[in-house]
């Protein structure tokens, strides 16, 4: 087993946790999701966050607004619909009980 698939597979399953939160903070542009994500070290691509996006909305956790752009066409800016802001303080809650049982399960490990 190669460690590198290892640490792709858990940024994969805390993406969704990530991005909702990026969008609760204001509205946002897919390039501004992906710069965060990279400024964080969970590095994505286009490929990756647009069929997360559109699942995300069609689950009726997002939404979008078209707003004009200086340079080029209309942008969707994404937010969070109040279904949205539920589900990812469900998140958050689950994300601080597993943080808490990852940190006391490697807690020996921690110290060396």
């Amino acid at each position: 087993m190669k460690l590198e698939n290892t640490k792709a597979q858990m940024r994969k399953g805390i993406l969704e946790l990530c991005v909702l939160s990026i969008i609760s903070e204001e509205e946002a542009y897919p390039s501004d999701i992906i710069g965060k994500l990279k400024e964080s070290k969970l590095i994505v691509v286009e490929g990756t966050l647009y069929p997360l996006l559109n699942r995300l909305k069609n689950s009726q956790l997002l939404n979008y607004t078209w707003k004009e752009s200086k340079s080029g066409p209309p942008r969707k800016y994404y937010h969070l619909t109040d279904t949205g802001k539920e589900f990812l303080n469900g998140l958050v809650e689950t994300w601080k009980e597993l943080n808490h049982a990852v940190n006391q399960s490697t807690k020996k490990l921690q110290t060396k």
